[in-house]
């Protein structure tokens, strides 16, 4: 007989939440194990969106199969087809023009505020704070408004492609003039946001003490961006890309590792993105936005890391033929579902949901991996 039986513990009491759930506005399901109303274990399962992306992208041109890659996620479409240009630059050796590249940072900054403004503005809701929440999606509305006068579109923008950026993204006067103004609102809102947060107490009840996760979990778990950083890690990895070395910016922590230091790391997080952005504009290099004197040839399987808004994002893939081959997509979602599930252990059935959103979870860019069984 197995001497560690009688130290289990059988939770007859399972609360369902979702496929759908009015607080996640994301496709997942919740099977939370209850004793006395306090949650004992918890496990959430994702693949109701499976759209197979990466299967699709086998065979497809390169160029082709990059802009697929922006359908990965309506929140971070910058970030996928960004990375997924720099595998391609990385494999084929081309240079990117300096120009492009600072543009890229201003798409993928602006792109960091409205995910950071999107989080805080759900977890408002979550929290019951619907005032709050209005605001900060009127907040965010002046960085979509940049996002779509740059790219074309307010949701893909379609901006990176190998070699550079497209002719529309090009910033002339105007555009720099409008980013700039854009800034200098964004950062006054958000101020007044962040101290109207702080000395709320009831979102500072519901919030201190609340799902916390230590920062020795949050390394077992493998835990990426604020979610790690929040448990005291200062690991970003935008310190080690070569596109950020010309910016100089802070690494956000916080120490606590609740759920306060969750909504507190995006917020913190936000003036140093304005920061980039006008570090950027302020020392846009003159020249061509795009390098198209290249070549497409084979290449063996390359990989790029980059940080986005939720953690570090994985894209690889080999070309043979002009086409892609075996790429892989790892969004940071799929390190911090364990973390999520462990944030509401200890905690009152009311606080799971909360315990589960304050990791910021994007359950629909995460449903397209693809899963290769050995017979």
């Amino acid at each position: 007989m197995d001497d560690n039986k009688k130290y289990r513990t059988v939770i007859e009491t399972e609360v369902p939440l979702g496929m759908v759930h009015p607080a996640a506005l994301e496709p997942y399901r919740v099977r939370l194990f209850v004793e006395d109303e306090i949650v004992r274990d918890a496990e959430i399962t994702v693949g109701l969106n499976h759209r197979g992306i990466e299967r699709i992208m086998e065979g497809l041109p390169v160029e082709k199969a990059n802009s697929l890659t922006e359908k990965v996620c309506g929140i971070c479409s910058n970030s996928h087809i960004w990375n997924s240009c720099l595998v391609a630059e990385k494999a084929l050796e081309i240079e990117v023009p300096l120009r492009a590249g600072y543009i890229r940072i201003i798409m993928e900054e602006l792109e960091r505020l409205h995910s950071h403004l999107l989080y805080l503005a759900h977890g408002s809701e979550v929290l019951g704070h619907e005032t709050f929440a209005m605001r900060l999606f009127y907040i965010r509305e002046t960085v979509m408004d940049l996002l779509g006068m740059i790219g074309g579109n307010r949701v893909q923008y379609g901006a990176s492609i190998i070699g550079g950026v497209r002719p529309r993204c090009e910033l002339d006067e105007m555009r720099i003039q409008k980013i700039k103004e854009g800034m200098d609102l964004l950062e006054e809102k958000i101020t007044s946001f962040a101290n109207r947060f702080v000395s709320d107490p009831m979102v500072m009840s519901r919030v201190i003490g609340v799902g916390v996760i230590s920062q020795k979990d949050a390394l077992r778990l493998a835990c990426t961006g604020p979610t790690l950083r929040a448990t005291g890690v200062a690991k970003d990895l935008r310190t080690e890309m070569k596109e950020y070395k010309p910016f100089n910016f802070n690494v956000i922590t916080q120490e606590d590792g609740d759920v306060k230091s969750q909504l507190l790391m995006r917020v913190m997080e936000i003036p140093e993105s304005i920061n980039i952005i006008r570090q950027a504009i302020r020392d846009l290099p003159e020249g061509p936005i795009t390098n198209r004197s290249w070549e497409m040839q084979d290449a063996s399987l390359t990989k790029s890391y980059i940080e986005v808004p939720r953690g570090t994002l994985y894209h690889s893939y080999a070309i043979e033929d002009g086409r892609v081959r075996h790429s892989v997509i790892r969004t940071p979602s799929m390190s911090n579902i364990g973390a999520m599930q462990h944030a509401c252990i200890g905690y009152h059935i009311t606080d799971a949901q909360l315990s589960i959103v304050q990791c910021d979870p994007c359950f629909t860019c995460t449903d397209r991996a693809i899963q290769i069984i050995e017979i």
